[in-house]
């Protein structure tokens, strides 16, 4: 199963191009030589990342076209909104109207669907989010690899299961592991986007991981994101020229008082300047922040929410305080308030909200996610990457994940593609 449909250029302008899928245009950066109008081509990210033989095309696109048709009709009946239901507090429904008619919501008013908690409310609010995702960007659902190759870390971040003071066994993947781990994930599953995480690990610098982004991109047609802390201003230029095209990167919280606790020593604008460089080099950014946090308020999550928004968020990443856990609901709210807040956003279901609820992939789906990251790390190793305990999915090879979540969307009528950008 491939995580990209090909599309067939039919516009050229500069270095963006226009890509006609099934009849829906999107609009996609070209870095490939030698493209002309009518070629065939994978994206990722608002990326393109390989052309595709005519042949190939057309068969990929001939076994896709009636199962995208059929599942784009489930997505629409799933997210079909019906207004004025009963039983619901008149100015919530008000708000909720307002999101629908995609009006920009006042910040009194995003906090009032975030402090909702009469399970009515709750529901219509993720039934509008939802709605929203549906319509700016169809069935489309992202899914993504990730590569988590060394669980040691120079830091001592007060949340985090791989901290420095953290007593737990530690690994590192050698570059022959990682390499070989990527080419299965790519020719074998069919992945074209992976993440490539680890903790700030000394032992590999920048030049290191860089020498590994630019042989993966040398073998496979892949769009790489990293994920491995702060690495500078000339860290990110660096990795950007190997071929990374992705930031991974949460900034946990807007509040500088909460960031202060859970990084000893460092300050809250050091990463949000990180993330604002990574934009202005070109990095598509994902970030968030944790949902949970001790003395945490709404007023909280919701400047979590606009700061993400104001950082030229590609992807959101909210996810869950472990192991203790917040409820349900404030994950799902959270995701629901952030569809609303950038209708054309992104949205993941993290591994720690899967870890959180069983049914959280399903739940956060529903709720205007729209994203999900498949862990292709080897087992021997993904047990040990102990961020937070009992993580899901930590037991199961990839194939297992890949069939579990397919089933999953296709009965939600995704698409497990990237269709690029709008």
């Amino acid at each position: 199963m491939c995580y990209a449909i090909p599309g067939q250029i039919t516009e050229i302008n500069g270095k963006t191009v226009t890509v006609d899928y099934f009849g829906e245009k999107k609009t996609a950066i070209n870095e490939l030589s030698k493209i002309r109008i009518g070629d065939y081509v994978f994206a990722q990210g608002g990326f393109l990342i390989s052309t595709v033989e005519e042949k190939e095309a057309r068969e990929t696109l001939a076994a896709w076209e009636e199962l995208f048709f059929a599942l784009k009709k489930t997505d629409i009946r799933i997210s079909r909104l019906v207004r004025g239901a009963e039983g619901i507090d008149k100015k919530f429904s008000a708000i909720l109207d307002k999101a629908a008619e995609g009006r920009q919501l006042k910040s009194d008013e995003l906090l009032r669907l975030l402090k909702a908690e009469d399970h009515k409310e709750l529901d219509m609010l993720y039934k509008t989010a939802n709605f929203l995702r549906q319509k700016h960007l169809t069935n489309a659902c992202c899914v993504h690899g990730i590569i988590e190759f060394s669980n040691c870390c120079q830091n001592d971040c007060a949340y985090c299961g791989i901290r420095r003071s953290s007593e737990i066994k530690r690994y590192r993947m050698s570059d022959e592991e990682i390499l070989a781990t990527a080419a299965e994930a790519i020719d074998k599953y069919g992945f074209k986007a992976l993440v490539l995480q680890a903790g700030e690990d000394p032992a590999f610098p920048v030049d290191r991981i860089a020498a590994l982004i630019k042989e993966i991109k040398a073998r496979h047609a892949v769009l790489i994101f990293i994920s491995v802390g702060e690495v500078g201003k000339e860290g990110l230029a660096k990795l950007y020229q190997a071929g990374a095209r992705g930031l991974l990167a949460r900034f946990e919280t807007s509040n500088p008082a909460l960031y202060a606790n859970l990084h000893p020593g460092d300050k809250l604008q050091d990463r949000i300047d990180e993330l604002k460089h990574a934009y202005e080099l070109g990095y598509l950014i994902l970030t968030g922040g944790l949902i949970g946090l001790p003395t945490q308020t709404e007023v909280d999550l919701l400047n979590d929410i606009l700061l993400a928004k104001e950082l030229h968020t590609e992807m959101y990443s909210f996810g869950p305080v472990l192991p203790d856990g917040p409820p349900t609901s404030l994950v799902l709210k959270t995701l629901a308030v952030a569809r609303i807040v950038d209708p054309m956003a992104k949205i993941l279901v993290t591994t720690g909200f899967e870890t959180l609820d069983p049914a959280a992939r399903r739940l956060g789906l529903l709720a205007g996610g729209n994203s999900v990251m498949l862990n292709v790390t080897p087992l021997k190793y993904r047990k040990l990457y102990g961020i937070y305990p009992d993580r899901a999915h930590v037991e199961e090879e990839i194939g297992d994940q890949i069939k579990e979540t397919l089933d999953l969307l296709r009965s939600l009528g995704r698409a497990p593609t990237d269709l690029g950008i709008k």
